[in-house]
């Protein structure tokens, strides 16, 4: 039987012999959990379950059970059943003692998993470095900000329809299919208010929603008494400027190219997320009759195209610009320049120029706004970024590996046996003063290097946060342009 210490052979003034207190407090609570039976209970002489202490012995009808009677806070138990306990199930999941792997770090298994990266990145960075390389691509800007370009005519609200024309020289041919997208700078598409301006619903052809739009909408839901369609902030900032690409031959005769305006947009958005409101006929004003156009449109949704499958809200010029952009600088594909023989280039050399017909303005803003000429690979759209990042990381991973086998040759070689065994192992001693409860932090036990690298750390953190949270808040509240 374990003797309970009384009071004055523990005081509370000693720190060890509170602790042996707490053990043996433990050690009795433990006893009596593994002991197979409920605390305070005491086993029947007949075989039967144990009865609790102090309670008359068990009639025909079962006694109801009192959470009191528990001794010490231990487990409860069923009248009849066996004891309770909260320890894990001895099994070696819940036991942890499911059979693990944990990697040894050492020179041998390092050095050549430095290498190995560096050898298998370098030439993956390399190949799409060149791939991207080999993708030709060409910029217009046609802002007309500075004096000397030709749509700078343009910017005077007076000006009203404006067409200008840039020229243009193709050093090299365009093989393949050609992509002409247009492209916007400092414009915020991913602006909260912006992007939740639009009736998905409304959208797919819904009839209900098509007279009465979301409330999201606002201030673009109704105008003149009647709904809006579409509806919301991203429709009525719809890119609607012109572009018209021709070819300069050598008898100074402009030859037009012929650019595909259908096959632009995704096909779940053309089939599945964009409708027109049903109907039986093929008469897309009776469909949208009773609404208005957006604000800034010079044309209602359903003159959008003079096809019927690409009219009103299945228009693929309306529904790539309705799939915002998640950074200011975007662009946004316009149109298509298919291959038509595999003997002739898509867009030869030569000597070219871009009609524009400028009714988007951008200046209000401080925009800018291109014309891009592109070609495509097997991984995409000009991307040099990712052939570099895949050199560069395997031509660190490369370096570091000789750097280290450097060092552990040299290592090798400078210290001698006897002049390791010099060397103190204090890692009992860390342990200790580590584990000791003293009240100093685990992060501050350090001494003096340790609270330098804290309060640094935590400065660090608190200015980094300020930092981001000031810029988020200025992203968000954009100054108005005077």
């Amino acid at each position: 039987m374990i003797r309970r210490p009384s009071a004055e052979e523990c005081p509370t003034s000693s720190a060890p012999r509170r602790r042996r207190l707490r053990w043996w407090r433990w050690r009795r609570r433990r006893r009596r959990r593994s002991s197979g039976s409920c605390q305070g209970q005491q086993a029947d002489p007949f075989g039967g379950p144990p009865a609790r202490r102090g309670a008359a012995p068990r009639g025909p009808m079962a006694m109801n059970y009192n959470a009191k009677d528990e001794v010490d806070g231990g487990p409860p138990c069923a009248p009849g059943g066996t004891a309770k306990t909260r320890r894990p199930d001895n099994t070696a999941f819940k036991q942890q003692r499911l059979p693990a792997w944990q990697p040894i770090l050492t020179a041998g298994t390092v050095l050549p998993i430095f290498f190995i990266i560096g050898l298998i990145f370098i030439p993956i960075g390399i190949g799409i470095f060149v791939t991207s390389n080999n993708i030709r691509e060409i910029e217009i800007d046609y802002t007309g900000t500075e004096p000397s370009s030709p749509c700078n005519k343009c910017l005077s609200p007076d000006v009203t329809p404006c067409i200008c024309t840039i020229n243009f020289t193709l050093e090299k041919s365009f093989e393949g299919n050609v992509f002409m997208y247009y492209g916007l700078s400092n414009f915020y598409q991913n602006h909260r208010r912006y992007v939740k301006s639009r009736d998905d619903s409304q959208l797919n052809g819904d009839s209900s929603a098509l007279l009465n739009p979301s409330k999201e909408c606002e201030p673009y839901r109704r105008n003149e008494d009647k709904p809006i369609a579409p509806c919301g902030a991203i429709a009525n900032s719809m890119f609607n400027d012109t572009l018209e690409l021709f070819l300069i031959g050598n008898d100074s005769y402009p030859m037009p190219i012929a650019l595909k305006k259908k096959g632009i947009a995704w096909w779940t958005d053309k089939n599945v997320k964009f409708r027109n409101p049903p109907g039986g006929d093929n008469n897309l004003e009776e469909r949208f009759k009773g609404t208005t156009k957006p604000v800034n449109w010079l044309k209602p949704v359903y003159m959008l195209d003079s096809d019927q499958d690409n009219n009103g809200f299945i228009n693929e010029d309306f529904i790539v610009w309705m799939r915002t952009a998640a950074l200011p600088t975007f662009r946004k594909l316009y149109r298509l320049i298919e291959r038509k023989s595999d003997l002739h280039p898509t867009l030869p050399a030569g000597r070219y120029y871009l009609n524009i017909t400028y009714n988007y303005p951008v200046h209000y803003f401080d925009g800018r706004k291109r014309m891009i000429l592109s070609t495509i690979s097997w991984m995409g759209g000009k991307n040099p970024f990712l052939g570099i990042a895949y050199i560069a990381v395997g031509s660190i991973s490369f370096l570091l590996g000789v750097v280290l086998l450097a060092l552990r040759q040299i290592g090798q070689r400078t210290i001698s046996t006897t002049s390791r065994m010099h060397f103190k192992n204090r890692v009992a001693e860390k342990q200790k003063l580590f584990q000791e409860e003293d009240g100093i932090p685990v992060y501050l036990k350090g001494g003096i290097v340790d609270v330098i690298l804290y309060r640094a750390t935590m400065i660090l953190t608190v200015g980094g946060a300020a930092y981001a949270i000031y810029h988020l808040a200025v992203a968000s509240f954009p100054k108005k342009q005077d």
